[in-house]
Formats: C-alpha cells, sequence, structure tokens
C-alpha cells in the first residue's frame, strides 16, 4: 500500500513536472512572437536608412533651390539680387493690415532668414575682402551697421505685430537698410570689384556662394 503511494506520488511529480515544463516552453514560444526576425530587423534598418536619406536630399534640394535664387552672376550681381528679394519682402509686410498679425510674423520669419543668410555671406567674405583691398574703413562702417539690423529684427520680434508702432519700426529698418544697400551698390562693392582680377572676383563669387549655401 506504500509502495502505490510512493509511486503515485512521484507520478504526480512529474506530471506537475511536465505541465511546468509545458508552460515555460508555451511562453518561450509565446515570446518569440514578439522578437524581431533577422529579416524584419533588415527591413526596419533599411528604412530607416531610406528615410534618412530621404530628409537629407530634401535638405540639400531645399539649400540649392535658395542658394539658386541669388547665386547666378559675380558676387556683386548676386548681393544685389539678394537685396530685391529682402525689399520684396518689406513690401508685403507694409501691405498688411494690423489685423494680420499672422502673416506679419510670418513674413518677419522670413525677412530674418534672407537678412542672417546675406549678413553671413558679406561679413565671413566680402567685408574681409574690403580689408584686403585697404578698405577697411567701409568695411567696418558697413559691418557696424550690420548690429542695427539685427538690433530692429529683435525688437520686432518682440513687439505686438498688430501695434502701429509696430509697422512703424517696419518703415524705419527699411530706410536704414535702404541706405546701407545704396551704399555697397553705388559705391563700395563696384570700386572692390574694379580693383580684383577676373580670376580674383571669380574666386570670390565661389567662396561667398559657398557660404550662402551653408547658411541656405
Amino acid at each position: 500500500m506504500a509502495t502505490q503511494t510512493r509511486t503515485r506520488s512521484r507520478q504526480s511529480k512529474n506530471g506537475d513536472t511536465n505541465r511546468k515544463g509545458g508552460s515555460t516552453s508555451g511562453t518561450t514560444a509565446q515570446g518569440s512572437a514578439f522578437r524581431w526576425s533577422g529579416r524584419q530587423a533588415g527591413m526596419i534598418a533599411a528604412a530607416a536608412v531610406a528615410g534618412a536619406a530621404v530628409g537629407a536630399a530634401a535638405n540639400l534640394g531645399r539649400k540649392l533651390m535658395v542658394q539658386g535664387l541669388t547665386s547666378n552672376g559675380n558676387w556683386d550681381e548676386a548681393l544685389a539680387a539678394e537685396h530685391r528679394l529682402v525689399l520684396g519682402i518689406f513690401d508685403k509686410i507694409e501691405a498688411t493690415a494690423d489685423d494680420q498679425t499672422f502673416i506679419r510674423a510670418h513674413l518677419l520669419v522670413q525677412l530674418k532668414h534672407a537678412l542672417v543668410k546675406h549678413a553671413a555671406e558679406e561679413e565671413n567674405v566680402i567685408y574681409p575682402a574690403l580689408r584686403e583691398a585697404d578698405d577697411a574703413h567701409d568695411a567696418d562702417a558697413l559691418n557696424g551697421e550690420h548690429g542695427y539690423v539685427k538690433t530692429f529684427l529683435y525688437e520686432l520680434e518682440k513687439m505686438s505685430k498688430d501695434s502701429p508702432a509696430w509697422i512703424a519700426k517696419i518703415r524705419e529698418f527699411r530706410a536704414l537698410l535702404e541706405e546701407h544697400i545704396q551704399m555697397e551698390e553705388k559705391e563700395v562693392f563696384p570700386r572692390l570689384k574694379q580693383s580684383m582680377s577676373e580670376e580674383q572676383n571669380a574666386t570670390l563669387t565661389a567662396a561667398m556662394n559657398k557660404e550662402g549655401f551653408a547658411m541656405a
């Protein structure tokens, strides 16, 4: 009788062990369903690389488009085209009404981007060339006016866009820029261009376009 009891006890334990083993095996099988296979992982990695490539290509295309708007011709012609682009944005801003605050804010972003890119080209390429051509006085004067440009942009961002004072500040800003542009296009840039050879002008154009592309 005791032998039969011990036999049943061993069978019961073996049954429990088998059930537990089956349960563990089932959990492992279930867990494997949530693991990526090598093929799936490869597909995900490929999709991530493709997405990054598309993003990089889109950014490159945007830069080429932005810089291509003003990069035709020599450096002075490209800068003049950028001047016209900036003044065109001013035209759009001045045509807005006080209640068109969203449009004003959007156009101010465009204006800031155009001026920051333009300032980088002049400050990092053109004005140093002016100093090399013994025209440090004009280079420093023009560079100093860029400080006022940044101040105007800062103040316009902080001011209420529906205030009559905001559009008055825009007009004051434009008047300063037009004087700055006049000095560059009519006096300083023609003098610099004439002082350099054709090869030097081409080198300056390439350097300016490279700087503009980086900032686009």
